[in-house]
Protein backbone atom coordinates (compact mmCIF):
# COMPACT_ATOMS: atom_id res chain seq x y z
CA UNK A 1 0.00 0.00 0.00
CA UNK A 2 1.34 3.44 -0.96
CA UNK A 3 2.30 5.63 1.97
CA UNK A 4 1.08 9.19 1.41
CA UNK A 5 2.70 12.36 2.74
CA UNK A 6 -0.16 12.60 5.21
CA UNK A 7 0.45 9.07 6.47
CA UNK A 8 4.15 9.72 6.90
CA UNK A 9 3.66 12.97 8.83
CA UNK A 10 0.95 11.49 11.03
CA UNK A 11 3.18 8.54 11.80
CA UNK A 12 6.09 10.81 12.77
CA UNK A 13 3.88 12.89 15.03
CA UNK A 14 2.24 9.85 16.58
CA UNK A 15 5.66 8.35 17.35
CA UNK A 16 6.62 11.64 19.01
CA UNK A 17 3.61 11.37 21.31
CA UNK A 18 1.25 13.85 19.66
CA UNK A 19 -2.26 12.88 20.76
CA UNK A 20 -3.97 14.46 17.77
CA UNK A 21 -1.41 13.37 15.19
CA UNK A 22 -3.83 13.06 12.25
CA UNK A 23 -5.45 16.44 12.84
CA UNK A 24 -2.08 18.13 13.24
CA UNK A 25 -0.76 16.45 10.10
CA UNK A 26 -3.63 17.95 8.12
CA UNK A 27 -2.91 21.40 9.52
CA UNK A 28 0.79 21.18 8.70
CA UNK A 29 0.05 20.01 5.16
CA UNK A 30 -2.31 22.93 4.62
CA UNK A 31 0.16 25.49 6.00
CA UNK A 32 3.46 24.47 4.38
CA UNK A 33 4.30 26.12 1.07
CA UNK A 34 7.00 23.65 0.08
CA UNK A 35 8.13 20.10 0.88
CA UNK A 36 11.16 21.56 2.65
CA UNK A 37 9.02 23.76 4.89
CA UNK A 38 6.69 20.86 5.60
CA UNK A 39 9.60 18.71 6.71
CA UNK A 40 10.97 21.52 8.90
CA UNK A 41 7.58 22.15 10.51
CA UNK A 42 6.98 18.45 11.11
CA UNK A 43 10.39 18.06 12.72
CA UNK A 44 9.79 21.01 15.05
CA UNK A 45 6.44 19.64 16.12
CA UNK A 46 7.95 16.19 16.67
CA UNK A 47 10.56 17.84 18.90
CA UNK A 48 7.76 19.19 21.09
CA UNK A 49 7.43 22.77 19.86
CA UNK A 50 3.78 23.83 20.34
CA UNK A 51 1.77 23.49 17.14
CA UNK A 52 0.78 27.16 17.30
CA UNK A 53 4.42 28.24 17.34
CA UNK A 54 5.21 25.91 14.45
CA UNK A 55 2.27 27.26 12.43
CA UNK A 56 2.88 30.88 13.42
CA UNK A 57 -0.71 31.41 14.51
CA UNK A 58 -3.41 30.19 16.87
CA UNK A 59 -7.14 29.80 16.35
CA UNK A 60 -8.92 31.74 19.09
CA UNK A 61 -12.64 32.42 19.22
CA UNK A 62 -12.76 31.61 15.52
CA UNK A 63 -10.14 34.23 14.64
CA UNK A 64 -6.54 33.78 13.56
CA UNK A 65 -4.06 35.23 16.03
CA UNK A 66 -0.48 35.64 14.84
CA UNK A 67 2.00 34.04 17.20
CA UNK A 68 5.77 34.24 17.56
CA UNK A 69 8.09 31.76 19.23
CA UNK A 70 7.97 31.75 23.04
CA UNK A 71 4.95 34.07 23.18
CA UNK A 72 2.17 32.67 25.38
CA UNK A 73 -0.29 30.58 23.39
CA UNK A 74 -3.90 31.69 23.98
CA UNK A 75 -5.84 28.86 25.61
CA UNK A 76 -9.34 27.87 24.63
CA UNK A 77 -10.55 28.43 28.20
CA UNK A 78 -9.69 32.12 27.83
CA UNK A 79 -12.45 32.39 25.23
CA UNK A 80 -14.79 32.45 28.24
CA UNK A 81 -13.08 35.64 29.45
CA UNK A 82 -13.66 37.17 26.02
CA UNK A 83 -17.34 36.24 25.96
CA UNK A 84 -17.92 37.63 29.46
CA UNK A 85 -16.24 40.90 28.53
CA UNK A 86 -18.15 41.16 25.25
CA UNK A 87 -21.44 41.04 27.16
CA UNK A 88 -20.43 44.14 29.12
CA UNK A 89 -18.70 46.24 26.47
CA UNK A 90 -20.63 49.00 24.72
CA UNK A 91 -19.78 50.97 21.58
CA UNK A 92 -17.09 53.55 22.20
CA UNK A 93 -15.89 52.01 25.47
CA UNK A 94 -12.29 52.30 26.55
CA UNK A 95 -11.07 48.71 26.93
CA UNK A 96 -7.71 47.67 28.39
CA UNK A 97 -6.20 44.22 27.84
CA UNK A 98 -3.68 43.87 30.68
CA UNK A 99 -0.95 41.19 30.48
CA UNK A 100 -2.04 40.92 26.85
CA UNK A 101 0.52 38.39 25.57
CA UNK A 102 -0.16 38.00 21.85
CA UNK A 103 -3.05 40.48 22.12
CA UNK A 104 -5.56 37.72 21.44
CA UNK A 105 -8.20 38.87 23.95
CA UNK A 106 -8.13 42.50 22.88
CA UNK A 107 -7.96 41.68 19.16
CA UNK A 108 -11.05 39.45 19.34
CA UNK A 109 -12.97 41.96 21.46
CA UNK A 110 -12.26 44.60 18.83
CA UNK A 111 -13.65 42.25 16.17
CA UNK A 112 -16.76 41.46 18.22
CA UNK A 113 -17.30 45.04 19.38
CA UNK A 114 -16.26 47.44 16.60
CA UNK A 115 -15.61 51.00 17.69
CA UNK A 116 -14.05 50.31 21.07
CA UNK A 117 -10.94 52.21 22.09
CA UNK A 118 -8.48 49.40 22.70
CA UNK A 119 -5.31 49.60 24.78
CA UNK A 120 -3.06 46.70 25.78
CA UNK A 121 0.08 46.20 27.83
CA UNK A 122 2.63 43.47 28.45
CA UNK A 123 6.00 43.38 30.16
CA UNK A 124 7.51 41.00 27.55
CA UNK A 125 9.00 42.85 24.55
CA UNK A 126 8.44 39.83 22.25
CA UNK A 127 4.78 39.67 23.23
CA UNK A 128 4.35 43.39 22.58
CA UNK A 129 5.74 43.04 19.05
CA UNK A 130 3.33 40.17 18.39
CA UNK A 131 0.35 41.94 19.97
CA UNK A 132 0.87 45.06 17.86
CA UNK A 133 0.40 43.00 14.72
CA UNK A 134 -2.79 41.43 16.06
CA UNK A 135 -4.52 44.60 17.22
CA UNK A 136 -3.40 46.91 14.43
CA UNK A 137 -6.58 46.36 12.38
CA UNK A 138 -8.63 47.79 15.23
CA UNK A 139 -6.28 50.75 15.66
CA UNK A 140 -5.48 49.37 19.09
CA UNK A 141 -2.44 50.62 20.96
CA UNK A 142 0.00 48.26 22.69
CA UNK A 143 2.45 49.46 25.33
CA UNK A 144 5.48 47.70 26.80
CA UNK A 145 5.81 47.78 30.55
CA UNK A 146 4.69 46.46 33.92
CA UNK A 147 0.88 46.30 34.22
CA UNK A 148 -0.57 49.85 34.18
CA UNK A 149 2.76 51.67 34.21
CA UNK A 150 2.99 52.32 30.44
CA UNK A 151 -0.67 53.29 29.91
CA UNK A 152 -1.41 56.93 28.98
CA UNK A 153 -2.33 58.77 32.17
CA UNK A 154 -5.31 60.30 30.37
CA UNK A 155 -7.01 56.92 30.87
CA UNK A 156 -7.01 57.28 34.65
CA UNK A 157 -10.59 56.99 35.89
CA UNK A 158 -12.00 56.42 32.42
CA UNK A 159 -11.53 52.73 31.56
CA UNK A 160 -14.89 51.03 31.06
CA UNK A 161 -13.73 47.41 30.83
CA UNK A 162 -10.44 46.02 32.07
CA UNK A 163 -9.64 42.41 31.07
CA UNK A 164 -6.77 40.59 32.73
CA UNK A 165 -5.30 37.18 32.00
CA UNK A 166 -2.37 37.49 34.38
CA UNK A 167 -0.16 34.47 35.13
CA UNK A 168 -1.72 32.56 38.03
CA UNK A 169 0.29 29.33 38.29
CA UNK A 170 1.97 29.12 41.73
CA UNK A 171 5.75 29.16 41.43
CA UNK A 172 6.22 25.66 42.78
CA UNK A 173 3.66 24.30 40.29
CA UNK A 174 5.34 25.66 37.15
CA UNK A 175 7.59 22.60 36.97
CA UNK A 176 4.47 20.41 36.77
CA UNK A 177 3.10 22.15 33.69
CA UNK A 178 3.13 20.32 30.33
CA UNK A 179 6.50 20.43 28.61
CA UNK A 180 5.10 22.57 25.78
CA UNK A 181 4.44 25.36 28.29
CA UNK A 182 7.54 24.91 30.44
CA UNK A 183 9.99 24.73 27.56
CA UNK A 184 8.51 26.98 24.92
CA UNK A 185 6.64 29.78 26.72
CA UNK A 186 8.46 32.41 28.75
CA UNK A 187 8.19 31.81 32.48
CA UNK A 188 7.08 35.40 33.02
CA UNK A 189 3.81 34.49 31.28
CA UNK A 190 3.23 31.50 33.56
CA UNK A 191 4.55 32.18 37.06
CA UNK A 192 2.03 33.90 39.33
CA UNK A 193 4.25 33.96 42.42
CA UNK A 194 4.23 31.93 45.60
CA UNK A 195 0.45 31.53 45.84
CA UNK A 196 -0.32 32.25 42.18
CA UNK A 197 -1.98 35.56 43.01
CA UNK A 198 0.93 38.02 42.95
CA UNK A 199 0.12 39.61 39.60
CA UNK A 200 -3.64 39.30 40.10
CA UNK A 201 -3.32 41.09 43.45
CA UNK A 202 -1.30 43.96 41.99
CA UNK A 203 -3.69 44.33 39.05
CA UNK A 204 -6.72 44.45 41.34
CA UNK A 205 -5.18 46.92 43.79
CA UNK A 206 -4.48 49.45 41.04
CA UNK A 207 -7.66 48.83 39.04
CA UNK A 208 -9.79 51.31 40.98
CA UNK A 209 -7.62 54.22 39.85
CA UNK A 210 -8.14 53.37 36.20
CA UNK A 211 -11.76 52.22 36.08
CA UNK A 212 -14.54 54.68 35.32
CA UNK A 213 -17.50 54.75 37.73
CA UNK A 214 -19.45 51.56 36.98
CA UNK A 215 -16.46 50.13 35.10
CA UNK A 216 -15.66 46.43 35.32
CA UNK A 217 -12.56 44.35 35.98
CA UNK A 218 -12.64 40.82 34.56
CA UNK A 219 -9.89 38.38 35.49
CA UNK A 220 -9.30 34.77 34.53
CA UNK A 221 -8.35 32.44 37.36
CA UNK A 222 -8.66 28.75 38.22
CA UNK A 223 -11.63 27.18 39.99
CA UNK A 224 -9.35 26.25 42.89
CA UNK A 225 -8.05 29.82 43.22
CA UNK A 226 -11.31 31.66 42.53
CA UNK A 227 -12.26 32.19 46.18
CA UNK A 228 -9.00 34.02 46.86
CA UNK A 229 -9.27 36.05 43.64
CA UNK A 230 -12.82 37.02 44.67
CA UNK A 231 -11.57 38.02 48.13
CA UNK A 232 -8.86 40.21 46.57
CA UNK A 233 -11.52 41.99 44.51
CA UNK A 234 -13.71 42.50 47.56
CA UNK A 235 -10.81 44.01 49.49
CA UNK A 236 -10.54 46.65 46.77
CA UNK A 237 -14.20 47.61 47.15
CA UNK A 238 -15.33 45.94 43.93
CA UNK A 239 -18.77 44.39 43.81
CA UNK A 240 -17.70 40.93 42.67
CA UNK A 241 -18.98 37.65 41.34
CA UNK A 242 -17.47 34.39 40.10
CA UNK A 243 -18.68 32.89 36.82
CA UNK A 244 -17.70 29.50 35.43
CA UNK A 245 -17.93 27.45 32.24
CA UNK A 246 -17.93 23.69 32.66
CA UNK A 247 -17.56 23.27 28.89
CA UNK A 248 -14.33 25.30 28.73
CA UNK A 249 -13.25 24.49 32.29
CA UNK A 250 -12.87 28.22 32.76
CA UNK A 251 -13.38 30.59 35.68
CA UNK A 252 -13.61 34.38 35.60
CA UNK A 253 -14.03 36.82 38.47
CA UNK A 254 -15.91 40.01 37.58
CA UNK A 255 -15.72 43.11 39.77
CA UNK A 256 -17.59 46.37 39.27
CA UNK A 257 -16.47 49.70 40.66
Amino acid sequence: MEVTAFDGIAARLRAAGCVYAEEEARLLLSAAVSPEELDRMTEKRAEGVPLEHVMGHADFCGFRIELDSHVFVPRRRTEFLVHQAAEIIRAGDAVVDLCCGSGAVGAVLAELKPGIRLYATDIDPAAVICARRNVSKADGKVFEGDLYEPLPKVLLGSVNVLVVNAPYVPTNAVSSLPAEARMYEDRIALDGGLDGHDIQRRAAIEAGSWLAPGGSLLMETSSRQSAETWRIFQEQGLSSTVVCSSELQATVVIGTK
